[in-house]
Order: C-alpha cells, then structure tokens, then sequence
C-alpha cells in the first residue's frame, strides 16, 4: 500500500490548521512538519499529536528538517508573517519576509533530491508560486499555490447568501490575483449547468447587485482578519481539498496559482485560473470563454502581479 507522506514549512496559524485538516480528513498517512521556530513546532507537534487518538483514521506525525521532506509526496509551504498585514488589505506587504523565507528551504529541498509537488499558501500567492517554482526547476505544474481557490469559494459564499443555494451547486471563479485586482468571471457561473443570467430569468432571487456580491467575495478574508489576525479554517480547508485531488489524482476542475504560457493572453505570470489538477499539480489550465471586458480585467490583474515580481526580483 502507498505511503502518502506530506511536509508543511511554516507552522503558524495556516500551516497547523492545514496539518489538522490533512490528519482529521485521513488525507495522508504522514505528516513532517517543517519551522525554523523550534518552540512553536513542538509546541503544535504535541497538540496534534494528542488529538491523533481521537480521530477515524491513523496519521503518523513528526517533526523534522528541511531535507527530511525529499521523500515527500508534496509539500505545502505556509512560511509567512501575518502580521506585517495589520491595518492593511494589501497582502503584498508580506512580500519582504515570503521572498526571503522561500530561501531558507528550497535549496536544502531541492539539493536533497525532492521530486514531488509543491503547493504554496504565503503571500503574495501568486509570486511566492513563482519563486518556489524557478527555484525547485520542477516539471511545469507541479509547483502551484491556493491562487483564487479560496477566493471562488467566498464568492460562492455571497451567492450563497443571496439565492439559498446549495453552494455544491453553484461553479463560480475569481481570476488573476489573490490580491486587490482579482475578479468574478459573472459570464462563467452557472447552476449545474445552467447560467446565472438563466437562473435571473426563472428567479428573482438571482437577480442580486454582482458588483456588491463580488466586493463582499474579495473582502471576506479580510472581514475574518479584522478580529481574528488570521485566516484559519477556510484556507487549511482549500488547501486540503487540493492536496486530496493530487494524492489521488482526482482530476478535479478547481481555481489554483499556476504558470500561463499564452492562455488568456498571458505568459511567463502566475495568476488564478481554473485547473485540472491531479497527482501531477496543475495537469492543465481550462479557458473559460471570456468576455473583453474580463479579459481586460484578467491583464489588469496579472499586470499588478507583474510589478510585485519586479520587488520580489530585487529582494
């Protein structure tokens, strides 16, 4: 029987709340888990570690370095410093700690021989992807990040919230950044299969103010940082659900972080867009058909991608 083995770098609020979602879920049979803080490894190593006999399914956990992870399946990198984000929407202020935390791992990973997939959560997503990505020289797709995975299910959300929806039926993006410039492709949603421009004709209900439910989808996160300093279970849950569809190659259309090279118009940027993704990461980008004024919107987006990599590049 296959050994599914995953390392997660960074284990603060995102990396341990991944790593409980991974174990609760019986996702993976082992869990490394990977810090430079010694104190707060040990410290979230034994809470999960007490919590093990009460779960359904067996999980092995340790802790260890940053070359213990080369016979991981995949790694999960949560390295990030969230409060540099206080009093700001901006997650790009992260920038100046993620750039350089991405160093302290990925040649010791790489030169240890690591030949797995790499998904990223740290800020800004869609540049931290592609440092990690150059870095590890990995085959094309098999580093991605959480990118708009989260986002499209906030978006859901809002729908949610005004139709009474089950949200499992609902298929909604946002694309490009997971930042500021991201947006919802309204064009895109449907209804199991039926559009939402449908769905307003049968029901008043799905007649709501798109631009309102759109600001209300980008700034949850933000709504959840105001109290808490922190996102918790909604990314650890994103996170799981894409570690889930590698391990067993599911194949599952979903919003990820990934490189473009000519889709949408786009090259040499990573940006949220819907994915196949299975036991090789991204297996595929799917094009949505567009309309000019989401396009326009998508090369806005990857623009203010572009100029974040302009800093990361002179870190």
């Amino acid at each position: 029987m296959n050994n599914r083995k995953v390392g997660i770098i960074g284990v603060g609020h995102v990396g341990a709340h991944v790593a409980y979602s991974l174990a609760i879920q019986g996702i993976v049979d082992e869990l490394v888990l990977a810090d430079t803080d010694t104190a707060r490894v040990e410290s979230e190593y034994q809470d999960l570690l007490d919590a093990l006999p009460h779960m359904p399914h067996r999980t092995r956990v340790s802790i260890g370095e940053y070359e213990d992870l080369a016979d991981c399946d995949l790694i999960v990198n949560s390295a990030g410093h969230i409060e540099l984000l206080l009093g700001s929407d901006d997650r790009s202020r992260e920038l100046k700690f993620t750039i350089p935390a991405v160093h302290t791992w990925v040649d010791r990973v790489r030169k240890a021989g690591f030949d797995g997939v790499v998904l990223n959560i740290s800020n800004p997503c869609d540049v931290v992807t592609r440092e990690i990505a150059k870095s590890l020289g990995l085959p094309k797709g098999r580093v991605l990040g959480t990118g708009t995975g989260l986002d499209s299910a906030r978006l859901v959300t809002q729908i949610v919230k005004k139709t009474n929806v089950d949200p499992n039926s609902i298929q909604a993006f946002m694309f490009g950044e997971h930042g500021n410039s991201m947006f919802a492709a309204w064009s895109c949603v449907t209804v199991n299969g039926l559009s939402i421009d449908e769905m307003a004709k049968q029901d008043p209900r799905w007649d709501f103010d798109r631009p309102e439910v759109e600001q209300l989808g980008r700034h949850g996160g933000w709504v959840t940082f105001s109290w808490k300093h922190a996102t918790e279970y909604s990314i650890s849950t994103t996170a799981a659900r894409m570690v889930k569809a590698i391990l067993h190659d599911e194949k599952i259309l979903m919003p990820a972080s990934t490189e473009l090279n000519g889709e949408y118009g786009q090259r040499d940027v990573y940006a949220g867009v819907p994915c196949i993704i299975g036991k090789d990461g991204v297996e595929r980008v799917v094009e949505f058909p567009l309309t000019q004024e989401e396009l326009d919107k998508f090369n806005d987006s990857c623009n203010a991608i572009r100029a974040n990599i302009k800093i990361a590049d002179s870190l």
